[in-house]
């Protein structure tokens, strides 16, 4: 296979993309009816906090054959050019893109291009688009590494070397780009696919017009070939969730409000990965990747469905990792429920329902969203600002850094620890006059400043 930094393409970016955020639409646990008629009541909702691009899982019928549970894999997929009719009609999710975008809001689909439902009409006429095993058998999904089955035995694996099969997979993508008129896809198990199709399909999608493309994966190749516009921000993620763990029981709990933590003064004695650590994993990315974002969170369906919630992974330091998420230099995520708190992992193949609540986490969301918006220290691409590491003196617990693009400038500040600290900011270029987004003092802020943090404390200072 060709190299792909030999056929690397230019990447039409929308124009939009710059300020936005991204929320995951999980459709069949959204609301009760689980349609698109349902799900456009939640619109304005949104809209109003902030939200730019939603993601909407697969929308097409799902496979009756070897399905899991009652309601089968949304992954699982039976037909490419239709809708769920649970959902509800191809013309109907057109009427919701329509929506979507007249509220000044994006819409990408989830893609699955690795392997389809075993009733797919694929299987009963081409056959050979499928890879079969050493009995001559189409087979489920395997693991390249260790050639054994990844227990998808749900779905049949795709034939990439069938030049066919490849062409019909483009044109079912640009089917939804030109018919339905969605701004891009997030390619599920996109690593699982030859790189040289993802520079054959691109090509043709981004003729159509500027796309935004997501990469279910943490591959530089597929980013820095400008294939995809953004991946997975995984290891970051796996990060956070370490750094949470290594804070111990203290962490344990939820957190609606700051400084709600009873804690002693003293060291993490089980810190196994700290704030430093950071630092380290932005470095690697650096020396990974010449351009593309990386996509952070918290949570999305399959964290949420097979490793728990972010409460039970993060405890009470899921708010600080949302905060860093949403600005360090990269495109935040907020799954389905996150913004009312939602502690359950959500059935993956059978009705749950979402407990919406009063949705006490809108406010926050809210905050972050709007502060990209109007600060381009923040923004995703050409706008926005490099990470810039502010020394504290207790840098291991407290990690701080400041953002900035001409006149716009953020500082962060977050404490990674169980305890109070006390931090001495250091560096240079970030003094000024700054308004704090939680809590809303103004005030100056520039090196030499004490700020006294408490166990788990975020604090997020913008000049706009």
């Amino acid at each position: 296979m060709e190299d792909a930094s030999n056929t690397a393409i230019d990447t039409p970016v929308p124009d939009w993309l710059q300020w936005s955020n991204l929320y995951e639409v999980n459709l069949r646990q959204y609301t009760p009816e689980g349609t698109f008629a349902a799900f456009r009541n939640h619109l304005p909702r949104l809209r109003d906090m902030g939200v730019d691009i939603l993601w909407f899982m697969p929308v097409q019928p799902v496979s009756r054959e070897r399905r899991k549970g009652p309601m089968g894999s949304p992954y699982a997929l039976s037909d490419y050019l239709a809708t769920n009719p649970d959902f509800g009609s191809f013309e109907e999710f057109c009427q919701l893109v329509e929506e979507i975008h007249r509220l000044g809001m994006r819409v990408i689909l989830d893609w699955v291009p690795n392997h389809t439902g075993w009733d797919h009409s694929w299987i009963r006429e081409h056959p050979d688009w499928y890879i079969r095993g050493d009995s001559g058998k189409i087979i489920d999904p395997v693991n390249p590494v260790t050639g054994e089955s990844w227990g998808w035995t749900d779905v049949a694996a795709l034939d990439y070397g069938n030049p066919e099969m490849r062409q019909a997979m483009i044109d079912a993508m640009t089917y939804w780009v030109r018919e339905s008129g969605i701004d891009g896809f997030r390619a599920d198990v996109a690593h699982g696919v030859p790189v040289d199709f993802w520079e054959e399909c691109t090509r043709t999608l981004y003729a159509i017009r500027p796309l935004f493309m997501l990469a279910e994966a943490e591959d530089s190749e597929l980013v820095n070939s400008g294939y995809f516009t953004a991946d997975y921000g995984w290891d970051m993620h796996h990060l956070f969730n370490e750094i949470a763990k290594s804070l111990g029981g203290a962490a344990g709990g939820r957190q609606l409000d700051q400084g709600n933590i009873a804690a002693s003064p003293g060291e993490d004695s089980t810190a196994t990965a700290d704030a430093l650590e950071i630092d380290r994993q932005l470095s690697r990315q650096a020396e990974r990747y010449r351009r593309g974002l990386k996509m952070y969170f918290t949570s999305n369906h399959d964290e949420n469905a097979w490793a728990g919630t972010e409460f039970r992974r993060m405890g009470a330091a899921h708010l600080v990792f949302a905060v860093i998420a949403a600005t360090l230099r990269g495109i935040p995520l907020v799954y389905s429920g996150q913004e009312a708190a939602m502690d359950r992992q959500l059935a993956f193949f059978e009705k749950d329902e979402i407990s919406w609540g009063d949705y006490p986490y809108t406010d926050f969301y809210k905050a972050l969203n709007e502060l990209r918006h109007r600060n381009r220290a923040l923004w995703n691409t050409e706008g926005g600002g490099r990470v810039v590491k502010i020394p504290t003196g207790v840098d291991r617990w407290v990690y701080a850094f400041t953002r900035g693009f001409e006149t716009d400038r953020v500082v962060v500040v977050l404490n990674l620890s169980t305890h109070p600290r006390e931090a001495v900011l250091g560096g240079l270029g970030y003094s000024g006059e700054y308004k704090r987004i939680f809590g809303g003092q103004s005030g100056f802020l520039g090196p030499g400043d004490t700020l006294v943090l408490e166990p788990l404390e975020y604090r997020v200072y913008s000049n706009r």
